[in-house]
């Protein structure tokens, strides 16, 4: 070896991994590294990538087993919002893969325990100069988000990077220009578009369709101005003291208001949400908030809403959205025909 010091400084760079390549650019030969294998000095992971250890791999050394196995490659994913250290419940307890980025003109087979994506705009997503590369934090999310095990899951990857202000909606926005083939893209394009502008409009719709529609619930009033002359709290409701109102059923006295901030937790905005159902409580409204987590689960929001209805008034049944739809289950978990119910909510009419 012509520089052991080298070596040693590029093994504490890699949490202990180095592969045959460097090894050889750093003057070693394919004898030095079968001679450190079989003295226990290093132990092999993959195909010409090795660790300084014979014991089990850390978190990060499979990361960089991954990287150096299939270089040029960068982190991606979950693997890479571990690596940039992001905190959120999604990210789960174990990584079971290590999710790796390479080029889309590379013909690879994955090496175990690795999960390979490809992109054609790898060296524009990459971050090589990190250690270990891995892309950038909004093309992780995105790639995290689109792979999620629901819509629930992948708006809360959005959702928690915007709240810890690791990046922006307009980054993100930017980074999936260059996605046009990425899983779930029409959804999370809808969202980020939706907070950006301020609005909430994507969330309503998706309610209006998705929740009334199609499971024949009674259509709701939306964005009914409110004038309210004496607010709780110290923060102005609006100009003049004007509230508006999502979705109010006036005649079953329930209104629902659609938390679509996704963040939603500044102490101002607990306020305002406070100060509406004080107002609602006043006058006999009951007031339910469900965000996006619960639109993304239309059949069990339309359940839930249905029998709010029905205790307050509604004599009619909600219908199934189609031959998958589950409001039945969760219809005979909250209503029952021994209450008085009648028949069984779904036993005549399906949509």
């Amino acid at each position: 070896m012509e520089s052991t010091a080298a070596l040693a400084s590029l093994l504490r760079l890699q949490d202990g991994v180095i592969s045959r390549r460097q090894i050889l650019e750093l003057g070693g030969t394919d004898n030095d590294i079968e001679r450190w294998c079989r003295r226990a000095r290093l132990a092999r992971v993959h195909e010409g990538v090795y660790v300084e250890h014979t014991g089990p791999l850390t978190r990060e050394q499979r990361w960089w087993s991954a990287v150096l196995c299939h270089e040029p490659a960068a982190l991606t994913g979950l693997s890479a919002l571990r690596a940039h250290r992001i905190r959120g419940p999604w990210l789960g307890r174990e990584e079971k893969v290590v999710q790796l980025l390479v080029s889309r003109t590379r013909r690879l087979h994955p090496a175990p325990g690795v999960e390979l994506h490809r992109s054609q705009h790898f060296d524009q997503i990459a971050q090589l100069h990190l250690s270990p590369p891995r892309v950038a934090v909004e093309h992780a999310a995105l790639g995290a988000a689109s792979s999620a095990r629901d819509d629930a899951a992948a708006v809360a990857v959005l959702a928690d990077l915007c709240q810890q202000r690791r990046t922006t909606v307009g980054r993100l926005l930017e980074a999936i220009e260059l996605r046009p083939r990425l899983p779930r893209r029409r959804l999370l394009v809808e969202i980020l578009v939706d907070i950006d502008a301020g609005a909430f409009s994507v969330l309503e719709r998706r309610y209006l369709s998705d929740v009334e529609r199609k499971h024949g619930l009674p259509r709701g009033h939306r964005q009914r101005r409110v004038d309210r002359d004496r607010p709780i709290s110290r923060a102005p409701a609006g100009p003049g003291g004007v509230i508006f109102r999502d979705v109010e059923y006036s005649a079953h006295l329930l209104l629902v208001e659609l938390d679509g901030r996704l963040g939603h937790e500044w102490s101002e905005d607990r306020w305002l949400d406070l100060d509406r159902d004080i107002g609602a409580a006043i006058s006999n409204r009951l007031t339910i908030r469900p965000g996006w987590r619960q639109v993304l689960e239309p059949c069990r929001l339309a359940a839930a809403v249905a029998l709010i209805l029905r205790a307050r008034g509604w004599a009619g049944w909600p219908v199934a959205c189609g031959p998958d739809c589950t409001i039945r289950t969760w219809l005979s978990i909250g209503d029952s025909p021994a209450r008085g119910a009648g028949e069984s909510p779904l036993s005549r009419r399906t949509a």
